[in-house]
Order: structure tokens, then sequence, then C-alpha cells
């Protein structure tokens, strides 16, 4: 027999970014839990709304699975003598497993033979396993922050109230905290308080929608995306599109009531972005705009209960964001009486890190970095982006971002441009903060991409300099994201630069605050790029021993490492790819632990090792020309060619030959094959699970 297992926690309101990664948890621990109790189970579905975390798994077995598995024991030479009669060591094992000796058996272990016990352990009722598990998972369940309440021993993200927890209409006995758990539920807080009965949750799905309530966040959250588009059509206008606060809202709301407000027209006059971050960051509305894009004076605000007098709600929020709107216009106007070029001597006010300085010295060192890059890449706009550089931090000093830190780089990039700066140096001002998060968007101009590396090589760097490194899953100053936004910068861009180089260059500027070796740091750093790059292209398609492979050979120029995997990746693809790495692998394999040599051609003796060398040196040409080009796709395919001739020469000749000097001559032949590979990759590591 099967049955449905329904968990429902009821909750004080859970903050709305807990709720994903917490459903996640949850899917994970009981899926985790149900493996290893050996139970039987269908699909596993999760729901929620702010007060709530809910669970359904439908065909649940009723106990678990019965099982058979063996216990071992002493060696059999220690359990029997010479005799073949059990000694003490025997009868021990035996009593402690409840059996004979005569019931024990042999079992070949990798180290020797040994006694043993076969058992079965008989399937356990479903109920009592749930009854003790859930308590533990219920701790387990991971939020970036838990707390207790009363006096109670227990941890979880917010007060608990009510625990649902039915098997087929069954009640789970269990204990959390102060809470028993139970099979009745309660209602939306203001319209429906009261508790209700569930049977099922078919039952339960149906009661809370009869109050409005729709515990499917990505259905609640299409309702309400349905429901603000037909509002502000209704008003000849459109939602900004936002997904995040589509997401955010659907899950600050049970029951969503969109209403419909508007503010004074004289608001206009402040950048959108004030009033948009104003709306959405503070109040959660959504932002309207006309056929044209352009904002407008109206908002829509989701109520999480319907209201009696909408007019009466409609001039509450529209009091709140005035009061909001009042402040940034102050604070806009306070900051336009002076240009933004004249708040950077305030930096030196304003400290970075107590270990590096302040804002205004990153600032000169990263404008020092800034300046050599677009040397190399960009020599014609060094001008404007030493600008750019001066300028970029300077917002940190406005009212507006004191008020609204999520605006800085938007806000400076406005004013730079009411100021008379170019488009050029205004837009950088804006992108050398990109990308902010996993997905965002990358600096599309040369300036903003070229700030972005150098403000971030010079954070960790710096951080690296004086001891603030990563450590675990501990990353206060994101320096992890650092990284890998500067790789994928520089594959956008393809810009190749020698990473040594760069490194060194940055921690040479922060020389002052170091409290470590310079070598020390340099090394560190170049390693944490390393783990990232690998990391960072692992997780995208490509197989990790590929990977290694590439960094192995080298990783300096990022751009180029990039262009490498690629073409391995793909090469490796081949129907005859495992044929053409064993001979590269046997050229690798015969180096090892070998004294490079110098090769002279003269010496060469056998048709087979003087036909590698003319091969070489062709398949050498060519593949120096796709080098330079950077075709590694082309160089690849040039270096099959040399798959016989080296097949031939290790079948044919005697590579340890007696002869010291034709010994020599013919691994130095070998070395430079191996000088050939390893401009791609370290080919021995294909394959490798290390």
């Amino acid at each position: 027999m099967k049955g449905e297992f329904l968990l429902e926690i009821g909750i004080e309101e859970i903050p709305a970014g807990y709720i994903k990664p917490a459903l996640r948890s949850v899917s994970e621990l009981f899926s985790r839990f149900f493996e290893n109790s050996l139970i039987s189970h269908g699909p596993i579905e999760t729901f929620a709304t702010p007060r709530r975390l809910i669970m359904r798994i439908s065909d649940v077995a009723e106990s678990s699975d019965s099982r058979t598995f063996e216990k071992t024991g002493p060696p059999v030479a220690s359990a029997f003598d010479d005799l073949g009669k059990p000694t003490k060591a025997a009868e021990g094992f035996a009593r402690s497993q409840g059996v004979s000796v005569g019931d024990l058996i042999r079992i070949q272990t990798p180290k020797c033979e040994v006694v043993g016990v076969r058992k079965t352990e008989e399937g356990s009722s479903t109920i009592e396993a749930l009854s003790q598990a859930i308590p533990e998972i219920l701790e387990k369940i991971y939020f970036p922050k838990t707390m207790r309440w009363m006096d109670l021993d227990v941890r979880f993200v917010r007060p608990i109230h009510w625990i649902i927890a039915i098997f087929d209409g069954t009640v789970i006995p269990f204990s959390f905290g102060n809470i028993s758990s139970a099979n009745y539920s309660f209602g939306h807080r203001f319209t429906h308080p009261q508790s209700f009965m569930v049977a099922s949750f078919h039952d339960f799905r149906d009661k809370l929608s009869d109050q409005g309530i729709e515990i499917d966040f990505e259905k609640r959250a299409a309702i309400i995306k349905n429901e603000v588009k037909q509002m502000a059509e209704s008003e000849g206008l459109m939602p900004f599109e936002d997904e995040a606060l589509l997401d955010e809202i659907s899950f600050l709301v049970e029951s969503p009531y969109p209403i419909m407000g508007s503010f004074s027209k004289d608001f206009l006059e402040l950048p959108a972005s004030i009033l948009i971050t104003c709306m959405k960051k503070h109040q959660r509305y959504f932002c309207l705009q006309d056929a044209q894009g352009r904002i407008r004076n109206r908002f829509i605000a989701v109520n999480n209960t319907p209201v009696k007098d909408e007019e009466v709600s409609r001039r509450g929020h529209q009091r709140v964001l005035k009061a909001r709107l009042e402040d940034a216009r102050f604070y806009f106007k306070e900051d336009r009486k002076q240009p933004l070029f004249n708040r950077l001597g305030a930096l030196k006010g304003v400290v970075f890190h107590s270990r590096l300085g302040t804002a205004f010295e990153k600032v000169e060192r990263f404008a020092a970095i800034a300046r050599m890059l677009a040397g190399m890449w960009a020599p014609e706009k060094i001008s404007q982006v030493e600008r750019a550089a001066l300028l970029c931090k300077c917002d940190l000093e406005t009212g507006i971002v004191y008020e609204f830190p999520e605006l800085q780089g938007i806000i400076g990039s406005y004013y730079a441009r009411m100021d008379g700066e170019s488009d050029e140096v205004a837009t950088a001002i804006r992108e050398h903060y990109l990308p902010t998060h996993s997905g965002d968007d990358l600096p599309e101009s040369v300036i903003g991409a070229v700030l972005s590396i150098s403000d971030r090589i010079d954070t960790i760097c710096g951080c690296f300099s004086v001891g603030l490194i990563p450590s675990g899953a501990a990353d206060p100053y994101a320096l992890r994201r650092h990284a890998i936004s500067i790789i994928q910068i520089l594959m956008r861009h393809e810009w190749k630069v020698d990473l040594t180089w760069l490194i060194k260059e940055a921690v040479g500027l922060v020389e002052s605050k170091r409290s470590r070796s310079r070598d020390e740091v340099e090394a560190d750093v170049l390693d944490f790029f390393r783990a990232r790059f690998v990391n960072f292209h692992a997780g995208r398609d490509f197989p990790l021993d590929v990977v290694e492979a590439v960094v192995r050979a080298d990783f300096y120029d990022m751009v180029d490492a990039r262009r490498r995997l690629e073409a391995l990746a793909a090469w490796k693809k081949r129907d005859d790819f495992e044929l053409i790495l064993v001979g590269f692998k046997r050229v690798m394999n015969i180096l090892k632990d070998q004294a490079p040599a110098q090769l002279r051609p003269e010496l060469l003796q056998a048709p087979s090792e003087i036909d590698l060398y003319e091969t070489l040196k062709t398949v050498s040409d060519r593949c120096g020309v796709a080098f330079t080009n950077g075709d590694y796709s082309a160089a690849l395919e040039i270096m099959t060619e040399l798959r016989r001739p080296i097949d031939v020469f290790f079948d044919s000749v005697l590579v340890m030959a007696e002869d010291p000097d034709i010994r020599r001559n013919r691994l130095a032949l070998l070395g430079n094959i191996f000088q050939l590979f390893t401009v791609v990759a370290d080919f021995s590591f294909i394959g490798s699970t290390a």
C-alpha cells in the first residue's frame, strides 16, 4: 500500500529571499531521508507563502523495504585454529551477532578472507520512521539566519505556530519545540484566522484557495503579473519588466490584491533611476511607463489582503512614497550644488578598509592600473580612462548614494552627464561596477571594462596583501566574484594580458600596505585565479580533465587558454581520439625524470626516427603559424599527423639504447615533440580523475 505524505510548517513571516533556498533544502533533506531509509516514494512537490512551507510527496510506501546485509568479523586465520575449530574470536563475534558459530560465513575482502554473518532486516513503519526523522530534518533546513524563541532549545528562521504532518490522513506524531504535529492548519491571518481540519493535500489546497490563498508561488506570481498588467493597461500604461521584483512580491503576500496609486508630476524632474529605486527597493511597488518607455507618475502596490476602502489604502501608499520622494529630491538638489569631480578630495575621508587605506588611495591605485591596461588595449582612450577613473567613486560622497547605496555608479553616471562629461566617461562610471552578481550584464564599453578589471584586481591583490583571503565558504569581500568577473570581461573583449604581470603590478601598487611577503602574495593570487578559471569552465560543459590539461600547460593568458580549451574539448570528441592520445602519452611517460637534451640530427640512424624527425619539422612549422593566429583547432589537426610516425618509432627502435649518445638523442627527439604538445595542453592529464 502507498499513501500521501503532507507536511506544512506554519511560521511567522519568512524573509522573501529565504524561501526558495529553504524549499530546495526541504526537498533535498527528505529525498535523502527516504533514500537512506529504503522507503519508495513518488515526486516531491514544494510550495510556500510568507507564512508556510509546504511539502507533498505522493505514492509513499507504508514501510521501508527489507534489506539483506553482511556484517564482517575477524579474519578466518584468527577465527579458526589449525584443526578448523572455532577460536574465542569466532565465538565472541557470533555471540555479539546473536547467531551460533555454525551460522558464520566466509567473506572475501580486498585484504583477506574474514568470517561474517548475513542478516535480513525487515522493513519498518514509514510513520514511525518519519516521526523520529522530521524533528531532526526541521533543524537542518537551510536558512541564512535562524533564531530561538521563548526558552526553547530549537532554532528556526522564525517562531513556528503550527505543523501539519499527515500520512494518508493519519497524523505523524512528534514535537518540535513547543509545537506538536496535528492535522489542522490556519487560514489568512486577517481574513480567515480560524483553524480548519486537513484530510489530504487536495483538501488542504482547496480550503486555502477558497480563502484566496494560492500556495503555488509560481502561480501566485503569474496572478500578480497578469493583474498588474491589466490594471496598468486600463490607464494606457505598462509596468517595467522586473522578474526579481515580481518574485520577491510573490513571497511577500499570500493573497495578492493590487492597487494603483500616483504621485505628483513635479517628482518626474528626478532621474528615473531615483524614482524607480524609491518605488521598487524601498516600497516594493511596480513602476509604470508609457508607450515611449518614459516613467510616469503612477505605481501599483500589492496588498496582502482585500481592503474595505481602496481610497484609504491608496492614500496610505501615496503618503509613504511621497515622503521618500521628498527626501530624494532634497538630496538631489543638494548634490547638484557642486560638480561631481569636486567630491574627489572628500574620498580621502572615506575608509575603503582599515588595512588598505582610503577610497582616494584605492582610486589612485586602480587608476594607475587602468592607464597601463588602456595603453595595451586602447591607447587612443587613455585620457578618457584616466578621467573616468577619477570620477567613478565620487558619487560615494553624494547624498543620493548615502540614502540609496544601490545607486552608486548609476547616479554618478547621471551627474557626470549633467556636468558635461562625455558619454563614454559617464557610461564607464556606471559600467565599472558590472557585473554585480552572477548572470549580470558585463561592461560593454572599452573604458568601463578597463575600469572594472582595474578596480577588481586592486581589491583582490590588496586583500591578499594584508591577509584577507577567502576560506571555505567565507568570502566577505567577494573576491571570488571579482576574479570570475575579470575572467568574463577578458573573454568578452578577447583581451590578452599576462596575468603574472598584472598581478605583479597590482601588488606593487599596494606595497606600503602589504603585511605579507610579495612573492607569497603573488603566488597565492595566481593560484586563486587558476582555481577560479578551472571552476568557471568546468561548470560550463567543459570536461574537468580537459580544463586541467590546458591550465597545467599555461593559463597566464586566459583568453589564449580559453581558445586552447575550446579547441581541445572539440578535438576530444573525435572517434579516433583515444588512438591519437596513446602515442602522445607514450612520449610524455618515457620522458618522466629525464634531463632535457639537445637534438643532434646527424645521430639519427633508424628510418623510423629519421621519418619522425622530418615529419616533426614540417608539423612544427605549420603549427607555429596556427599558434600565432590562435587557431588551435587547426594546430591539433596538424599534430595528428605525428600519430603514425610516433607509433612506428616506438615499434621499431629502442629509445633507451645502450649507446648513451643515441639514447640522449632519441630522448631529445621525443622532448621536441613534448614541447610541441604542451603549447596546447598537458596531455598526460587527459582522462585523469585527480
